[in-house]
């Protein structure tokens, strides 16, 4: 544990369009997620380090309520550990539609969101 103050989670507009998407097919997918946002918010660092990125970036598993393949078949939340007070949510994924995300994918949404916060 970091402190004993909240930490700010911003939402990247990939994140937005992502959440948009998936709930269209999984009604619950923001009850899925809304626990994993509060444990950030209460300075709960969570799920395994991403390599190679150049980033503090995190990959969250989830489990989907709508399916029953547990966390190894629900989502991925990445988010980015910006500063020791500012977490950014940078997107999410159903593990069933994409296996992996690349270095490269989380380097660029990053570069994208930094642009729309100048």
């Amino acid at each position: 544990m970091l402190n004993n103050s909240a930490i700010e989670v911003e939402v990247s507009e990939k994140l937005k369009r992502d959440l948009r998407i998936l709930s269209k097919r999984y009604r619950r997918i923001r009850s899925d997620v809304q626990p994993i946002v509060e444990q950030l918010q209460a300075v709960e660092m969570l799920g395994s380090q991403v390599p190679r990125v150049g980033y503090p970036i995190f990959k969250v598993r989830i489990k989907n309520s709508d399916i029953q393949k547990g966390k190894s078949g629900g989502y991925r939340l990445i988010y980015y550990l910006k500063t020791v007070e500012k977490i950014i949510l940078i997107t999410i994924y159903s593990k069933s539609d994409q296996a992996d995300i690349t270095a490269d994918e989380i380097r660029s949404i990053i570069a994208e969101q930094e642009n729309l916060s100048t």
